[in-house]
């Protein structure tokens, strides 16, 4: 019962990212575009913790959302300064 409710969250969450995905390829403004991007990385790093508790493998999947979640983070930063600045470093 408790890894049907899980698998289901995890489908519906993957459903959602198309959503944000809408909002990333046709977002009016580009800070609706880094934002959507954002929300993405993190439904994913999400959807990653979820599996590996379905599947009994928390220790494997946390190193990677985790991972995931970092390079997420340095891109938005990376994205944000290119937008108010013109260069990223």
């Amino acid at each position: 019962m408790e890894r049907t409710v899980l698998l289901v969250t995890c489908l519906g969450l993957m459903l959602l990212t198309f959503a944000s995905l809408y909002r990333a390829v046709v977002g009016p403004t580009p800070a609706d575009r880094v934002v959507a991007i954002n929300v993405i990385g993190t439904k994913t790093v999400v959807v990653l913790m979820l599996i590996g508790y379905i599947f009994h493998e928390v220790p494997y999947y946390l190193d990677v959302a985790i991972v995931y979640a970092l390079i997420s983070f340095l891109l938005t930063i990376g994205v944000a300064r290119y937008i108010e600045r013109g260069t990223i470093v």
